[in-house]
């Protein structure tokens, strides 16, 4: 075995585990910082996948972003709201349940069939790899084109995506301010 995939499967083993952590546990804050372990565990996922664009866009814009907003907006939410959600949350079964089962099993049955039907060890840049003595190279012209094509084709919607993050950050945090009574 490999180095590189004895750091596959250690990265592997901690996003799964710290996402079920995340998923079970009953205390918001220890989620929160649990999902930041399962970011940065996937970005390190992405790295041995030879994804270095799309890893260090995982931490800038999930962990460095994201995530400090949710903490952000948990922190200053008053305790009101969080004793209303522990009111709703004591109800056993509601739509908003069913719903969301019926849509993660819809979800789990095309993820499966998916996973059953694709011939991975026939995909073009696997079989490549497996000519090659199983090395994959990364190449720069990837990344290259992912940032000209970024400051120039597309940089009206990198411009939009930019004014609705920043919106929703101002809507956050008057959402959570507290309101004065006179």
């Amino acid at each position: 075995m490999s180095l590189v995939q004895i750091l596959f499967y250690v990265m592997a083993f901690i996003t799964l585990a710290s996402a079920i952590f995340v998923a079970a546990s009953k205390t918001l804050v220890r989620s929160i910082f649990m999902f930041f372990i399962t970011l940065f565990a996937l970005a390190g996922l992405y790295v041995l996948a030879l994804a270095d664009f799309v890893a260090i866009t995982q931490i800038v814009i999930y962990v460095g972003g994201i995530l400090v907003l949710i903490l952000f907006a948990f922190m200053l939410s008053g305790r009101e709201t969080l004793d209303a959600l522990q009111k709703q949350k004591k109800q056993f079964i509601s739509a908003n349940k069913v719903a969301a089962l019926f849509l993660a099993a819809i979800f789990f049955i095309i993820l499966l069939n998916m996973v059953l039907k694709v011939d991975a060890d026939h995909l073009p840049w696997i079989a490549n790899a497996i000519k090659t003595n199983n090395v994959i190279t990364p190449t720069s012209i990837t990344t290259d084109n992912i940032g000209i094509n970024l400051m120039t084709r597309y940089l009206l919607p990198f411009e939009a995506i930019s004014i609705l993050l920043m919106m929703a950050l101002v809507g956050a945090a008057h959402l959570s301010r507290k309101e004065q009574t006179l």
